[in-house]
Parts: C-alpha cells; sequence; structure tokens
C-alpha cells in the first residue's frame, strides 16, 4: 500500500510561521519544531536532573518534533488570532484534530497508533506536554530576540509578551533555560565560540 503520510510531513518546510509580522529571516514550522524538540528534550532532562522528575526525554523530543504538524493543512494561525477568545480558541483546536485525523489517515493501519499517540495529548503525557508547551515558547522568543537583534524592531511587543507568556507557565525548567542559555542568543558568533 501507498502512504503519502511522510510526503505531506516534508511540506512543514513550506509553512511559514509569523505571518503577520516583517520578517529578516523567515522561520518555517520545520526548523522550528526541530528547535522546539531540542529545547523539549533540555526541559526534560532538568527536570529530571534538578528537580526530581522521571520523564521520558525522548519522547518529550518526539511529541515536539509534531507538536505543529497540522499546521500542514491548517496554516500557522497567529496568535492574537487564534487566541483572540475562547470560542475562536475552541473552533480552532476542532480544525487542529480534524486536520490531524486527517494526517493519520495518510499512515498504513499497522501505524496509525503510535502516531496518535504522538499526535493526541494523553494523560500519561500531560507532564510532557507542559514541557514542549514551554518549550514551544521558549522557541518563539528566541525567534524574537534574533529578529530585535537584526534591527527589526517589529518584534519587540512579541519579545515581551512572550517572555511573560514563557512566565506565566510557571514551569521551573523554563526559568533555567532561560537563566542559563537564553542570554547567549544575544551574543555574536564570535563571542559564542
Amino acid at each position: 500500500m501507498e502512504s503519502k503520510f511522510f510526503a505531506v510531513i516534508s511540506r512543514m518546510k513550506y509553512i511559514n510561521r509569523w505571518s503577520l509580522m516583517r520578517n529578516t529571516i523567515p522561520e518555517n514550522i520545520s526548523e522550528h519544531s526541530i528547535e522546539t524538540a531540542f529545547i523539549a528534550h533540555a526541559l526534560a532532562l532538568l527536570r529530571n536532573k534538578r528537580f526530581g522528575g522521571n520523564v521520558n526525554a525522548e519522547r518529550c523530543a518526539l511529541i515536539a518534533l509534531y507538536h505543529d504538524v497540522s499546521e500542514i493543512i491548517t496554516g500557522d494561525l497567529p496568535t492574537p488570532v487564534k487566541y483572540y477568545n475562547k470560542d475562536i480558541k475552541s473552533a480552532y483546536g476542532e480544525i487542529e484534530n480534524k486536520a490531524l485525523c486527517q494526517l493519520l489517515s495518510y499512515l498504513p493501519d499497522d501505524l496509525k497508533e503510535e502516531y496518535s499517540e504522538v499526535f493526541f495529548a494523553g494523560k500519561e503525557d500531560r507532564e510532557l506536554w507542559t514541557l514542549v508547551k514551554a518549550a514551544d515558547k521558549i522557541s518563539a522568543l528566541i525567534k524574537c530576540v534574533e529578529e530585535r537583534r537584526m534591527g527589526n524592531s517589529d518584534f519587540a511587543s512579541a519579545e515581551k509578551s512572550t517572555l511573560e507568556a514563557v512566565h506565566r507557565l510557571n514551569v521551573p525548567e523554563a526559568e533555567v533555560f532561560l537563566e542559563e542559555f537564553m542570554p547567549s542568543y544575544n551574543l555574536t558568533l564570535d563571542e559564542q565560540c
């Protein structure tokens, strides 16, 4: 049986983020997802090493890799629109779920269950999804910092609100990431090496 799942997944690179903003460097959901996976993995390791957690860091990274795949079908709806009110947020959640089901339908039957467990948040992965959400916000914050450093003042407000959103999550591992890793994003390549 022929499956188009991975051909469709490969289209992540064509879905640009930040569509309402002027970008000095465009970012697509494929790039964002891999960065989010790196960060989610680190947050899970921090939880285990410094906060007495016992989470599967590799699974956390895997969930992060796929956290935005529904946007292949829906596109990247800007945050101010997606969260404008509870009705829009709820309706968009339903649309995302239908898009995920559509993507699952492209898989051979014997693989659908495993991917479904990655696409949809089960009770057993709630803690991991919290870390992925924090990693997602941190990735957005990194984009804002990078744009500001390139002289793009369009991201100043987004940087402030995204930082506040990270703090509101109350994820201690995210606070550690902000303190220990974020300052380096303000350095030049020579300063980083």
